[in-house]
């Protein structure tokens, strides 16, 4: 199976010079092609990626389909078929194995939201008592104030505060940068952290720029991010099943609910693609009723 590494090992490298993906998006798609190595050799297939057939695939999602969701299927057949279409474009191979593979039909997903009220609740919650507490609430403040996923939050840096003009500079997929609109109150809680407490934790070498640091002086975890807030459900009884990405939800629902342009939004969240912002218009149909009978002219009074 060493070829697979080594076409693995370039497809990486071509996915991150010639594409510009991160690393996260780039070991994603590598996992599913290990999936597809590890299917192979459990079935003693010794077949190199130039050599696989249709046939080899078919039988892969099949075996696929009754241990994944068909959210995850769908994923990971959009990632193989990316992988052999970049063998063929080196000229590796002549026909892609994935093009009669047919994707699951999938129900448009909802995302999940909080309201006011819960995120006020969630940042209450927050100890205050201890050192960490200001940094959570800075994060938590900054997640739904800025809109920004996981990774650009633990990501971010000190020189990436723009306060006087009032942005965030952030990093999103593929390395391509934003800047972000932050909001007073925001900036309040980034600052009483950054001068109460970061200015007196010790830093490990390499993260003394890094914005919100762990105890040991190093860039918080996203795992760790997750767990903080799961924990704050816990506490106040909130009966969701929430992430760090449901504050970006609902940052983008609010917005919307308080009369914001979708394509704003769509800049706002640095979403490459209007339909994927476009996921927002469905969340809450009572507001676009409302919207409905206020500004159609069927509906005014004459």
């Amino acid at each position: 199976m060493s070829d697979w590494h080594r076409f693995r090992r370039d497809y990486s490298n071509y996915q991150k010079l010639e594409r510009g993906l991160s690393e996260n998006t780039r070991v994603n798609y590598d996992l599913d092609l290990e999936k597809l190595v590890r299917y192979l050799e459990a079935n003693h297939l010794a077949v190199s990626p130039i050599q696989i057939s249709d046939e080899h695939i078919q039988q892969f999602v099949y075996t696929l389909s009754k241990t994944v969701s068909a959210r995850s299927q769908a994923r990971m057949i959009s990632g193989l078929r990316g992988f052999f279409s970049y063998l063929v474009f080196e000229g590796y191979r002549t026909t892609n194995p994935m093009d009669l593979i047919e994707l699951p039909k999938l129900g448009r997903k909802l995302p999940d939201t909080l309201s006011l009220h819960d995120i006020n609740q969630l940042i209450s919650a927050i100890d205050l008592s201890k050192p960490e507490g200001e940094r959570n609430r800075a994060m938590i403040e900054t997640l739904y104030g800025c809109g920004l996923r996981v990774s650009e939050l633990v990501g971010l840096r000190m020189s990436d505060l723009y306060f006087e003009e009032g942005f965030l500079k952030v990093t999103g997929k593929g390395d391509k940068q934003r800047f972000v609109p932050v909001a007073t109150i925001t900036q309040k809680y980034i600052e009483n952290y950054v001068k109460l407490i970061r200015v007196h934790q010790p830093t490990v070498k390499g993260f003394e720029d890094t914005l919100f640091l762990n105890r040991r002086g190093r860039q918080l975890t996203r795992a760790m991010l997750f767990t903080i807030i799961r924990n704050l459900a816990t506490e106040i009884g909130l009966h969701k099943t929430i992430s760090p990405h449901t504050f970006r939800h609902s940052y983008a629902t609010h917005l919307l609910e308080n009369g914001a342009d979708l394509r704003m939004i769509q800049v706002l969240l640095g979403h490459e693609s209007i339909t994927t912002t476009e996921v927002y218009v469905h969340v809450d149909r009572t507001h676009l009723t409302k919207v409905m009978h206020q500004f159609h002219p069927r509906n005014k009074k004459t």
